[in-house]
């Protein structure tokens, strides 16, 4: 197997904390309608650890279904967080590491921006494409404060969340 895509026992402890982080902050936002820092986190995930971050998007996925049970964001989170992480690696080929603070601020609003426009695409498989389009554009106001939200708090937290992964990462490298 190729060295880049072996997991180690390390890779697996650290994605159980990507995983207890990413439920704990789910967790402590969810009485906020549209506010949350899963975006921002899994976009320092995919800086720190790169692909391997894809690994957890789909086990975040996972348990979120154990929690919530079954629906059809179930699908839209199977795509949308590995999006997510496939365009921060994108993105990250152009922008740099922290020389693109400001755009992976941009992007992590853009993203909550666009949140309800990247679920309505399971709509358009059981409502048809008017079903789809009508659900996307009821949910704007709620996309907008997403994209607010995600924004702000990508401002206010992707250093300070950054030095705090770069201080973890050299402890146990």
């Amino acid at each position: 197997m190729h060295k880049r895509c072996r997991i180690t026992i390390r890779d697996i402890a650290v994605l159980g904390m990507m995983l207890a982080m990413l439920e704990a902050v789910k967790r402590a936002l969810e009485f906020l309608p549209n506010i949350e820092l899963v975006t921002l986190l899994f976009i320092l995930f995919t800086l720190f650890y790169g692909a391997k971050t894809l690994l957890a998007a789909f086990a975040f996925t996972g348990v979120e279904c154990l929690v919530f049970g079954a629906g059809l964001w179930n699908f839209m989170y199977l795509y949308i967080w590995p999006l997510e992480v496939l365009l921060v690696l994108l993105i990250r080929r152009k922008a740099g590491w922290e020389e693109g603070y400001i755009v992976y601020c941009v992007f992590s609003g853009a993203f909550g921006l666009f949140f309800g426009l990247l679920c309505s695409i399971v709509y358009i498989f059981t409502s048809g494409p008017s079903g789809a389009l009508g659900w996307w554009i009821s949910g704007i106001p709620f996309d907008i404060l997403h994209g607010a939200g995600n924004f702000t708090l990508s401002l206010i937290l992707f250093k300070p969340l950054s030095a705090a992964l770069r201080q973890i990462q050299r402890k146990f490298s």
